[in-house]
């Protein structure tokens, strides 16, 4: 269930929340790390490559001895991972929590070992500027060899860690290069080259961080070709790149493949380690997420009922990880309808993740199920209870992040639609001006994402009757948005058809305002369709608006179509 609080829309808004929302309640991507397979082949290189007084560049590997998915790994609570962040995060995490091992009697990857600790350590330590340093050394190096004609498993492996360094520190521009040109380096490699297998998941997987989708699962197909032949088609070193193939053949609609290659992953797990195997977590999960995307809801509940099982014998009931089940679960039942058992579920996920110690209170992770709960909550008019928990999470945020940190704003906000549903609108109001104050602080006067409480703060001055004020901040946010995402799109229209409710009641001239609500007419008949109920509610406007001005030639047609439009609803209605 996706949290909907963030841009209520009143009863005179004809709009759905725009798909181009700058910034999401709760930033909950779960914090988990990449980890990847490889083979520990030993091969020396004749001369030290790098020689920068801080330790070197390089490339790194995992050792066989315990692969994991791509989705989980690490030794933290999160281990367990449930989803891959594509964000920065996720890189800085990889950097921080994997280990890498190589055989220390070639220099060659010894140096690259300790590059890659070297970088691992700036990155958390802070020192993001030194890393950076280190790594435009290190590319320079690699280019000259590059240049001079060298391009072997060392150039690539080289490249490889530069790429995972630059992606840590959020240079995702350069990293696309760094990509094409290791691209070049492995295409004129054998398939037998040590390393080689791990390099390419590696690219699979930074290649999907920059929705390169199909550059991904072309290297991964290869990794997973080069692998079957040295290691066999049921070895679970292939768990790896195959949930990297499902996780972008899912982001690209190709379900089907993706549901397939999840099985396959499923199918060789419970064969090589049992049908209780705490890896069967991340593609369980994997499949159960994109079941849940497929509204396969249903089907989805079988597999999430068997991680919750997996977790309970392995961990037993007061596990932090037994409460991410539930949490995971509570979804599933959301979706088939089944509220009651969704709050209990979303309920004990979050006692049991607090008295275990788990996470911190402020984890987002815990942020977002509060939030989902308190949507879930108001949804079924337990709106009380749903408040109370948007108060806890502003009050954690204030506690752990200080009262002027940038996500106070958006719990503000929550709270302030939570107080407009239930009509108290001067409670709204107060907290629609302290988070439009905080994040005018943060991102300036003119920045889009401040047009979100602009709009709402309209909207509850609209319902104190402060029209003047409102008028004044609805054509703010028009001006805002316009700039930022066109004259004719959907935050646009959404500025606009509150405007009109607004200028209606200040008896603004009735001509300006059939110009305003075209405009929006144009905008809804291309984001939801010529006989979508939008066009219906704002086609009654216009015709309305035809009629007292009296140009009863252009209201004709119109009124035609609404009546078409009508009939078709009342049908839809009855049946």
């Amino acid at each position: 269930m996706e949290a909907s609080f963030l841009v209520p829309s009143p009863s005179f808004i004809g709009f759905r929340t725009s798909k181009e929302l700058p910034y999401m309640l709760s930033s909950c991507e779960l914090k988990s790390i990449t980890c990847f397979s490889v083979c520990n082949q030993k091969k020396n290189y004749g001369r030290k490559l790098y020689t920068i007084p801080i330790k070197t560049v390089a490339r790194f590997c995992i050792s066989r001895s315990s692969v994991r998915s791509l989705e989980s790994g690490g030794t933290g609570p999160h281990s367990d991972a449930y989803t891959v962040p594509n964000d920065r995060q996720r890189w800085e995490m990889s950097l921080d929590s994997a280990s890498y091992t190589f055989h220390r009697n070639s220099n060659f990857e010894g140096e690259l070992e300790e590059l890659f600790d070297e970088v691992k350590r700036m990155i958390r330590t802070g020192n993001k500027n030194d890393a950076v340093d280190l790594l435009n050394a290190n590319y320079e190096l690699v280019k000259e060899r590059l240049n001079a004609g060298a391009k072997g498993i060392e150039e690539a492996a080289a490249l490889d860690i530069l790429a995972l360094g630059y992606m840590a520190v959020g240079d995702f521009k350069f990293v696309g290069s760094l990509l094409n040109m290791m691209k070049e380096v492995i295409d004129t490699l054998k398939e037998d080259e040590p390393h080689l297998d791990s390099i390419l998941i590696h690219m699979g997987s930074m290649y999907a961080t920059l929705s390169k989708f199909e550059k991904s699962l072309d290297t991964y197909q290869r990794a997973v070709y080069i692998m079957e032949r040295t290691y066999g088609k049921d070895s679970t070193f292939l768990v790896t790149p195959y949930l990297g193939m499902a996780k972008v053949l899912g982001s690209i609609g190709k379900a089907t493949k993706a549901i397939e290659i999840y099985q396959r992953v499923i199918t060789l797990l419970e064969s090589n380690r049992g049908a209780e195997n705490k890896d069967l977590v991340v593609p369980l999960l994997g499949l159960g997420n994109l079941l849940l995307k497929e509204r396969r809801a249903n089907d989805a509940e079988t597999h999430f009922t068997r991680v919750l099982n997996i977790y309970t014998k392995l961990y037993g009931q007061n596990d932090g990880r037994i409460g991410m089940a539930m949490s995971s679960l509570a979804q599933v039942k959301c979706a088939l309808g089944k509220s009651d058992e969704a709050i209990n579920l979303f309920k004990r996920a979050l006692q049991i993740i607090k008295d275990s110690n788990y996470m911190s209170l402020d984890d987002s992770i815990m942020e977002k199920m509060r939030v989902d709960l308190a949507d879930l909550l108001h949804a079924v008019g337990r709106g009380q209870e749903g408040r109370e928990l948007l108060e806890e999470c502003l009050s954690i945020t204030e506690r752990y992040k200080g009262k002027e940190h940038p996500s106070i704003g958006t719990h503000m906000i929550n709270l302030a639609t939570s107080y407009s549903r239930s009509k108290n609108y001067v409670e709204a109001e107060h907290l629609l001006r302290r988070s439009l104050k905080i994040m005018m602080k943060h991102k300036g006067t003119d920045d889009q994402s401040i047009s979100f409480p602009m709009l709402q703060l309209a909207i509850t001055l609209y319902h104190l009757k402060n029209d003047e004020e409102a008028e004044k901040l609805a054509l703010e946010v028009l001006r805002i948005r316009e700039k930022a995402f066109g004259k004719d799109s959907l935050p646009v229209g959404e500025a606009l058809d509150c405007l009109v409710s607004i200028q209606t009641r200040l008896g603004k001239d009735d001509s300006e305002l059939l110009e305003l609500l075209r405009r929006i007419l144009n905008i809804q008949e291309r984001e939801f369709g010529y006989e979508s109920e939008e066009v219906l509610a704002t086609l009654k406007k216009i015709v309305y608006y035809l009629d007292k001005l009296g140009r009863k030639h252009e209201k004709f047609p119109l009124q035609r179509r609404l009546s078409v439009l009508m009939k078709k609803y009342k049908q839809m209605v009855h049946h």
